[in-house]
C-alpha cells in the first residue's frame, strides 16, 4: 500500500446485522467498527458462518444494517452505487451474451448519459484488454473456461472504474494453478488502478500474499472482529520469493494460529 494514502474511505461504525429466521432471530455480526483507507487492501477472513460475506454485502449496499452506520467517501451507504463494484465466487454472466456484451451491460448503466457509443466500447475493449480476454471477446460464457469467466467479472467491475472493489472469494472455485495466475493478475491491476479493495477469502495464502492488512473474524453468531494483521511485505509481491521469507511465513503462522487454535472451528452433527 502507498503509505502517503491515509484517507480514511470506508468507515464501518458499530455495525450489527440480524436476520430473522424460521427458528427466531440470529445476529450474524455485533459491533464491527473498521476503517479502510484509500488504495489499501484488506481481505476479511474467518471460519464458514462468521459473517464476512454479510459484512461484505453491506458495504455494498445489497443489504441495510440493523445497527450502525457505514460511510464510503463520507456519504452514507444506503445502497448500491457503481463507485463499488462487486465480483462474487459465481460469475453471474449472462450466458446468452458474448463476454464483450457482458462487460458492455455494466459499461453502458454507468456512463451512457454522459458518452458516446464509441466510447462505452473502447470502455469495454479496454477493460477485456486488461485481463487478458481481447481474443475472446465474442465468444459465450459456455465456450470459456472457469478462469476466464471469473476474468470476465473482474472486467465487468474495472469497467465502471470503481473506487472500491469488493471481492467474495472470486477464486474459490478453480485450480491451484488458475488462482495463482489470477492473483498475480489482480495484483497488478489494483497496482495499476490505485483501487480500494476488500475480498473474502479462506485462503490463508491468498490473505498473505494479496493484503495490506488481514481483518480475522471470530466464530459465529455475533461475529466481530477479533484481530487485526498489518501485513508488512514489499510491493510488487512475488510469490516465488515470499514462499522462501521469513516475514511471510510469519504472518501466514499468525493467522494459522488464529483460526485454527484461537477461533478452532466446532463442526455441528445436524
Amino acid at each position: 500500500m502507498n503509505t502517503s494514502l491515509t484517507t480514511k474511505y470506508i468507515e464501518i461504525q458499530g455495525v450489527e446485522q440480524t436476520f430473522k429466521t424460521k427458528k427466531g432471530l440470529f445476529q450474524a455480526l455485533h459491533n464491527i467498527n473498521l476503517t479502510v483507507t484509500k488504495g489499501e487492501f484488506v481481505t476479511l477472513i474467518g471460519h464458514s458462518g462468521c459473517g464476512k460475506s454479510t459484512l461484505l454485502n453491506l458495504i455494498a449496499g445489497l443489504t441495510m444494517p440493523t445497527e450502525g452506520t457505514l460511510l464510503c467517501a463520507n456519504r452514507e451507504i444506503a445502497g448500491p452505487g457503481p463507485e463499488r463494484a462487486v465480483v462474487f465466487q459465481n460469475h453471474s454472466l449472462l450466458p446468452w451474451l458474448s463476454c464483450f456484451e457482458n462487460v458492455y451491460l455494466a459499461v453502458e448503466r454507468v456512463f451512457a448519459a454522459t458518452e458516446t457509443k464509441a466510447q462505452l466500447k473502447a470502455r469495454t475493449d479496454a477493460a477485456l484488454n486488461m485481463v487478458g480476454l481481447s481474443p475472446a471477446a465474442q465468444k459465450r460464457p459456455g465456450e470459456i473456461s472457469g478462469g476466464m469467466k471469473q476474468r470476465v467479472g473482474i472486467a465487468r467491475a474495472l469497467s465502471m472504474e470503481p473506487k472500491v472493489l469488493l471481492l467474495d472469494e472470486p477464486f474459490g472455485a478453480l485450480d491451484a494453478l488458475t488462482r495463482a495466475k489470477l492473483q498475480d493478475e489482480l495484483l497488478q491491476i489494483v497496482a495499476s488502478t490505485q483501487s480500494t479493495v476488500v475480498m473474502v477469502t479462506h485462503d490463508v495464502d491468498e490473505a498473505v500474499l494479496l493484503s495490506d492488512r488481514i481483518v480475522m473474524l471470530s466464530n459465529g453468531p455475533a461475529a466481530t472482529v477479533d484481530e487485526i494483521l498489518h501485513i508488512d511485505l514489499p510491493r510488487p509481491r512475488n510469490r516465488v520469493a515470499l514462499a522462501e521469507s521469513a516475514q511471510s511465513l510469519h504472518y501466514r503462522k499468525a493467522v494459522m494460529d488464529f483460526l485454527y487454535t484461537r477461533q478452532a472451528h466446532v463442526e455441528k452433527v445436524a
